[in-house]
């Protein structure tokens, strides 16, 4: 007996081992995969994406050392490529190739968001992945429409798909997903109306269908929605008006429902979202007084967006003492009123912002004002003499205070006030006309006499040289009567002599839209008030006008006093003769006032570019909100294609002149409509004669052409438009418009961190408020390369703008090539792709890249240094014309070749 229980004691210890080990053994078979079905799954996944062998080693367990990849009991059951690479065979032809998932029975999630796969999702996604619970294909580049077999995914509990390029409608089926509880269409281009069947997804807590076409009405169902936190509708075109019923929304935090053509009033029952913290309606149609007891119960909102609509009557009295309230931006409405006085207990200063520009605001500044730590008051009839305790966080410009600068004219206060039956505190007048200056000193009769001696001598030679200078214009700018080219679509020049043909004898004016009269003009813009006024244009004012019908147009009135009087009949004729989607629509004209003409366009919502990049106001930081970088290159293609359009496709070409951010117009889905089309006419002929011409005015003061324009050569524009696209990328306002010495100091700071062989250089110069990823910034690189080509200083030397849109189209193949080793192209091959095209600047001398040219004027174009990183030794100058490139003092090549990609376009 003790023999056994001494043996015993021995052994136990082994078999403990024995038993651990047997446990061990079954445990790590059990995180091993074991269906050969599932492996060879993965193995065609991995070739078929072309991924890593760093991220997914083909020797290695994929349970175990596959990135991503997620097992339970030896199958897998999630698979994430989120911002995966592919390698460089991959990567030169990216599909939508995932059919071995078909193979993962008990898959439960997918994530490849951020992974490049053009192409439709296929139609066995909801038919042979039943156990899916959460796919997510943001930002993959899918293309087609959603298949109605996805309505099959029971199982589904999250279903992204943003940022890409969905087309058509969305599937009714998607209402059967019961289970869902988060859904992202946002950023594609799906179109149709919001399916009612979405009143079904009960489990929903996040709903985003922003920056799409959808129209219609907003669906009764989606107030039945008891859980929704997030509802996005944003970008949209959605009519009608805001369904009471989203009031029963009582978990909801955030509500945006901006820039659609929403109307109506605001049902008071929005009172019930009492966890809302984030309202946002702004860009819409909703008119009539917002509900005095709307704001109250609404104590946790933090952000309210009510700007540019039409509501009138008193601004609600809750919005000046809510607690959480942050930013409030109430703009370009009718609220009138007077601010409140708050007692001294409801002072206590915040960190909110508040915008109630451009209403009716009147009377005194009151202490309210001290609450906030931004304040704009702008543009509203404010008397009276500003306080001592209003500092520089408040706007105040455009009112009628007494003791400030940049208040309305004494009249018009005076009658605003008058016309409410207010007296006006007159105090001492803001604004009113200088007063004349002294007379001169009588002149003696011999000094007299010199002065008009000398007047004539210098009379007499101003004419002949603007006879001289009259000529050349009529010549350089003469129409050609010239075949179209392989290319051209037949339109038509548009005539740029300086003797056009009267209107009506030329034009067919009843194909340039509807006629109006000058009592239809003066009643759309309320007799031109200055609260219409948008800016003065090259050949006329513009003003916001609204015609019978409410329907919002912009009226441009020239003077003919002022510019010339062919100005509107050539703008008349080009319309005549050129049509294209991208071009802002004439809807109109009235002639029929002798001194004044009236051209009537579409009214764009947003505004251009310039007013759009960035929600300004007047402090420092201009910055509140920013355009994303998805729509700016969306708007960066727009502006190219028209400008394609207008170089390539008319025959013969013609030349913008005016490309800045200001001729950028943008609707309301911010697509391009180019306007500033007073400076368009064809492009000079490359004949002795005008490359004379080119010569004559490098000798002038600017590039001014001789008729006091700008040259009339595509390049021109080309260069202008590399200017838009630097400003999309650094964010810096007005960078395009502008031709003075410190835009050519920035340029020259700013070119050198543009560089083909290192991305993380143009980080330095990238918009600050812009939010992007890795594969988003290889996009900005690739837009900054193509700006800087446009930039060249030497117009030769520039890309033609057909190159500079495929390049556009198509960014990450500008800069997704292996740039050493064999993979490294040489400079002789697919000289006819559009890479090519567009790149030829970086392949010449480094001289002729990085001269810096002698122009005798501030005004000259292209005046950067534009130095190439990346190489060194002296650099060249020479002089440059419109038409071409100068020579260069050394011809030493660069070793810089830029890639292109294997296949054209």
């Amino acid at each position: 007996m003790r023999m056994v229980a001494r043996q015993w004691r021995v052994a136990a210890p082994c078999l403990a081992v024995v038993v651990f080990l047997l446990l061990v053994d079954s445990t790590f078979e059990q995180l091993l995969l074991n269906s050969k079905a599932e492996r060879l799954g993965l193995l065609q996944l991995r070739s078929s994406l072309g991924l890593r062998a760093k991220q997914w080693p083909i020797k290695a367990d994929p349970c175990l050392g596959w990135v991503g990849v997620n097992c339970r009991n030896g199958r897998v059951v999630g698979i994430n490529i989120s911002g995966f690479k592919r390698t460089r065979i991959g990567s030169k032809n990216p599909r939508f190739s995932v059919d071995s998932l078909q193979n993962f029975s008990r898959l439960t999630y997918f994530n490849a968001s951020f992974f490049m796969l053009p192409g439709s999702i296929p139609g066995w996604f909801g038919l042979r992945m039943s156990s899916l619970r959460v796919l997510d294909l943001t930002s993959c580049s899918i293309i087609g429409s959603l298949p109605t077999s996805l309505g099959n995914l029971s199982s589904l509990t999250q279903l992204h798909l943003s940022h890409n390029g969905l087309t058509g409608v969305i599937p009714l089926s998607l209402g059967q997903l019961s289970s869902l509880s988060v859904l992202n269409l946002s950023h594609n281009a799906l179109n149709g109306s919001i399916p009612q069947s979405f009143g079904s997804l009960g489990s929903l807590t996040l709903l985003d269908l922003s920056v799409n076409s959808l129209f219609g009405s907003i669906p009764l169902g989606i107030g039945t929605l008891s859980r929704l936190k997030f509802l996005n509708l944003s970008g949209n075109n959605l009519s009608s008006s805001i369904p009471p019923q989203l009031g029963d929304l009582s978990s909801l935090t955030d509500l945006d429902l901006s820039f659609n053509s929403l109307a109506g009033n605001v049902p008071p029952d929005l009172s019930g979202l009492r966890s809302l913290r984030r309202l946002v309606m702004e860009n819409n149609m909703l008119s009539g007084f917002l509900p005095a007891n709307l704001f109250a119960p609404l104590t946790q909102l933090q952000f309210l967006a009510l700007g540019h609509n039409n509501f009138s009557g008193d601004f609600p009295d809750a919005l000046w003492s809510m607690p959480e309230l942050q930013f409030l931006d109430a703009s370009v409405n009718n609220f009138t009123g007077s601010l409140p006085n708050l007692t001294s207990n409801a002072i206590a200063t915040t960190t909110a912002v508040f915008n109630l520009s451009q209403n009716t605001f009147y009377g005194y500044l009151t202490t309210a004002i001290l609450r906030f730590s931004f304040l704009d008051l702008s543009g509203n009839y404010f008397e009276g003499k500003v306080p001592d305790y209003v500092h520089s966080n408040v706007s105040l410009s455009t009112n009628c205070l007494q003791n400030v600068s940049s208040q309305r004219l004494f009249g018009e206060c005076d009658s605003f006030y008058t016309g409410r039956g207010l007296k006006f505190d007159t105090g001492q007048p803001n604004a009113t006309e200088p007063p004349p200056p002294p007379p001169p000193p009588p002149r003696s009769k011999k000094s007299r006499r010199n002065v008009i001696i000398l007047a004539g001598v210098l009379g007499g030679v101003g004419l002949i040289a603007l006879l001289g200078i009259l000529l050349l214009t009529m010549m350089i700018c003469r129409r050609k009567r010239s075949t179209p080219n392989q290319r051209g679509t037949g339109v038509g020049p548009v005539p740029t002599g300086s003797t056009p043909p009267p209107p009506g004898l030329s034009l067919n004016l009843s194909s340039l839209g509807d006629s109006f009269t000058f009592q239809q003009i003066l009643q759309a813009t309320g007799d031109f008030n200055d609260e219409n006024f948008i800016k003065h244009g090259h050949s006329g004012d513009l003003f916001r006008g609204l015609l019978e019908g409410g329907i919002p147009v912009v009226i441009k009135r020239i003077d003919l006093q002022s510019v010339k009087k062919e100005t509107y009949t050539l703008e008349l004729e080009f319309f005549s003769k050129v049509s294209h989607p991208r071009i802002v629509p004439l809807l109109g004209h009235c002639l029929e006032n002798e001194n004044q003409k009236f051209l009537v366009y579409k009214y764009m919502p947003n505004g251009d570019l310039s007013s759009s990049l960035f929600k300004k106001n007047d402090s420092d930081d201009d910055s509140l909100q920013s355009l994303d970088w998805i729509t700016r290159l969306k708007i960066a293609i727009g502006a190219a294609e028209v400008l394609s359009y207008l170089h390539h496709e008319c025959s013969p070409a013609l030349v913008h002149r005016d490309v800045q951010s200001s001729s950028v117009l943008l609707d309301d889905k911010f697509e391009v409509r180019l306007g500033s089309l007073s400076e368009v006419c064809t492009q000079e002929a490359d004949t002795p004669h005008n490359r004379f011409s080119r010569f004559l005015r490098l000798q002038q003061t600017s590039d001014q052409a001789s008729s006091g324009s700008h040259p009339t050569i595509c390049s021109y524009d080309v260069y202008c438009f590399g200017k838009v696209l630097l400003e999309l990328v650094t964010g810096r306002i007005g960078f395009s418009a502008s031709d003075d010495s410190s835009m050519k100091e920035w340029l020259d700071r700013t070119l050198p961190y543009i560089s083909i062989y290192d991305k993380e250089l143009v980080t330095k110069i990238v918009d600050p408020s812009l939010i992007i990823d890795e594969d988003l910034l290889e996009e900005v690189w690739a837009m900054a390369i193509v700006a800087r080509s446009c930039l060249n200083p030497k117009p030769s030397r520039r890309p033609l703008m057909r190159y500079i849109l495929k390049a556009l189209e198509n960014p990450l193949k500008v800069v997704r090539e292996d740039h050493t080793g064999s993979a490294r192209l040489k400079a002789t091959s697919s000289r006819g792709s559009w890479n090519a095209g567009l790149f030829g600047s970086w392949r010449q001398s480094s001289s002729d890249v990085a001269a810096v040219p002698v122009v005798p004027s501030s005004k000259a174009e292209g005046t950067s240094g534009f130095k190439h990183s990346g190489t060194s030794g002296s650099q060249g100058s020479g002089q440059i014309g419109e038409g071409g490139g100068g020579n260069s003092s050394s011809t030493r090549r660069s070793k810089e070749i830029f890639p292109e990609p294997m296949s054209e376009i």
